[in-house]
């Protein structure tokens, strides 16, 4: 026993040592990588007859953020990066006015996004299309997110057993009700709003009427948008695409069923797509010269005029609002950005670009508070809504000058709620009995091992509702609209953008650019302003890294030794990490859940 556990542990210290050397290779093997594309001159070079290529493939992020470290990823040469939409509309407007770039290539492979980002991305290549340029699409099949982005080009080709797979909105939400019920979990809910429907899953099994009557309204309004756009773009009738779906069941047709229906122009295989571009591109389908989206917006200077005077400031403000966590949009961090912009003579506006579904009610006051310091300081505030600016993510816009939203932007959800898990009953089956020593009946208020006494309930009740007051109110002096009248929209409500500009909620429809030139005209420096993009992209070391070449380098290093001993050294570490986090507290899983 004793020599088994020797030899074990002896492989495990080998298998570590073996780990650390591969990454100190592969670390060195960086470094050169690095100097040789520093000093290759690649960088920002765009030849002529050159292509923009824009996979559409993977997440799509709204802005480019530093890359975080996968040690062992990178050492099997998987150097991959999330895209961002600020990165693809820079490349685009530089490549309809450069010269070099010919035309726009969409590789059509699964783009994961919301239906706000997909719009602005679709936008910005119907602007460089307008411009003069062409856009060609290709795609094996055609995902409802890819073929609304494309559907904008010139020449939409498919491969011939392809698929164009419109369907329509849907969601599905999990009720855990019943579960909670078997494993002992009860949940006491305090709220404010009909609407506000974020706990139902933890008290009901079936979806409430208004919770299905505000997504019914949402998804409809949204997906009439999309077809809108796509019977204009391809030149349908209406009401066409809601036929194609329903009666033909579109997504199961073959491509020449899409080639008749005048969804796609034309179905061909891969191979024939480097003549296809060579004419659109003008130069060599032997010797095509596509360019990436990350390379091209390296020679645009947009967003980084960080000394300039008359400055328009672009505030990102984009996932969860939380307080101290470093993650999401932070208050913490969040906040001394706001308030050093509104002490810079140098600055004249802001736009806060939101893109949230909200979260905490300390951090969205917070941030609400900073906002209102910058415009008190006589400077003009415009929001700029993404996919997402609801519940906290409408607190910090609220009180803008102007807000502007997408059309498809999801807004609104003005309400306040808490939910407290009693986990008592999951207790008592697993034999453990909470007792509990305290000087005050309050001290462990809120507890998750006893219910909530009534007199707990009903102040934890009040402070839910001066909390959806301060909301209220705040809307109201934002908006200029009557207390009842916001009371009469909120609720907890969701609502699509065109929507909430129709009901008040949002003062325009448009993206980021009408943001920003609304800002210099209110400014008076329409003909003078500079753009500076917030918080400043710190790029960490692994952003130098290429995505390709060094890739292979590592890849080839760690194969050469024994990649599948170091793989079995990390299983175990991660084993042995997961187990031991289980073992350390039970009740984690289940808050993380709640």
């Amino acid at each position: 026993m004793l020599k088994k556990f020797l030899l074990n542990a002896l492989s495990s210290f080998v298998g570590a040592w073996m780990a650390m050397i591969l990454f100190a290779v592969s670390a060195v093997l960086m470094v050169f990588a690095i100097i040789g594309s520093v000093g290759s001159g690649v960088v920002g070079s765009v030849q002529g007859h050159s292509i923009l290529k824009i996979e559409l493939k993977g997440a799509l992020d709204e802005i480019a953020a530093p890359t975080q470290p996968d040690y062992m990823e990178i050492v099997k040469g998987n150097i991959t990066r999330p895209q961002a939409l600020s990165t693809i509309v820079a490349a685009i407007r530089e490549a309809k006015s450069n010269k070099n770039v010919k035309c726009i290539y969409l590789e059509c492979g699964g783009i994961s996004a919301s239906t706000a980002t997909l719009n602005a991305l679709r936008s910005e290549l119907q602007d460089f299309k307008d411009g003069g340029k062409p856009v060609v699409a290709y795609g094996d099949a055609y995902s409802m997110a890819d073929y609304y982005v494309a559907s904008v080009a010139d020449s939409l080709f498919m491969n011939p057993d392809g698929s164009v797979q419109l369907q329509g909105i849907g969601g599905t939400s999990m009720y855990l009700k019943n579960f909670f019920d078997k494993i002992g979990v009860q949940f006491e809910v305090v709220k404010v709003g009909t609407f506000k429907s974020a706990v139902e899953p933890y008290l009901y099994n079936e979806m409430s009427a208004p919770a299905r009557a505000q997504l019914d309204t949402l998804y409809g309004n949204i997906w009439r948008y999309i077809s809108k756009d796509l019977q204009a773009s391809r030149k349908l009738k209406a009401g066409e695409i809601d036929t194609l779906i329903n009666r033909d069941f579109l997504m199961l047709q073959e491509g020449d069923f899409t080639v008749k229906k005048h969804l796609i122009d034309r179905c061909i295989y891969r191979r024939q797509l480097p003549d296809i571009l060579a004419r659109y591109s003008g130069g060599k389908a032997d010797d095509l010269k596509f360019v990436s989206p990350d390379v091209l917006s390296l020679t645009s200077k947009w967003g980084t005029d960080y000394d300039s005077k008359h400055r328009i400031a672009v505030v990102y403000a984009v996932g969860e609002i939380a307080e101290g966590t470093g993650a999401g949009i932070d208050c913490a961090n969040l906040c001394p950005v706001i308030t050093k912009l509104a002490e810079d003579e140098k600055v004249e506006g802001m736009v806060l670009r939101v893109n949230s579904p909200g979260g905490s009610v300390f951090g969205s006051s917070q941030i609400g508070e900073a906002l209102d310091y910058f415009q008190s300081k006589g400077k003009v505030l415009a929001v700029s809504m993404g996919d997402y600016a609801a519940s906290g993510g409408y607190w910090i816009s609220a009180k803008a000058d102007r807000i502007f939203a997408d059309p498809m932007t999801v807004t609104g959800s003005i309400g306040i709620f808490g939910l407290i898990p009693n986990v008592s009953g999951l207790l008592g089956k697993i034999g453990v009995t909470p007792n509990t020593v305290a000087t005050n009946p309050q001290a462990n208020f809120p507890t998750l091992f006893a219910p909530m006494t009534e007199p707990q309930r009903q102040a934890m009740q009040r402070s839910v509702e001066k909390g959806y007051d301060r909301f209220v109110r705040r809307v109201a002096e934002g908006r200029k609209m009557p207390e009842a009248r916001v009371r009469a929209i909120a609720e907890g409500r969701v609502w699509d953008g065109a929507t909430a500009q129709r009901i008040g909620l949002v003062d325009a429809l448009g993206g980021l650019d009408k943001a920003i030139e609304w800002t210099a005209a209110q400014a008076k420096i329409s003909d003078k302003y500079h753009v500076a993009v917030y918080p400043e992209y710190e790029p960490s070391v692994w952003d130098l890294i290429p995505s390709e070449g060094a890739g292979a380098e590592f890849k080839a290093i760690f194969e050469k030794y024994n990649a599948a001993t170091a793989d079995k050294v990390l299983a175990r570490i991660a084993a042995e990490t997961l187990t031991r986090r289980h073992m350390q507290a039970r009740m984690i899983p289940i808050i993380i859940k709640l």
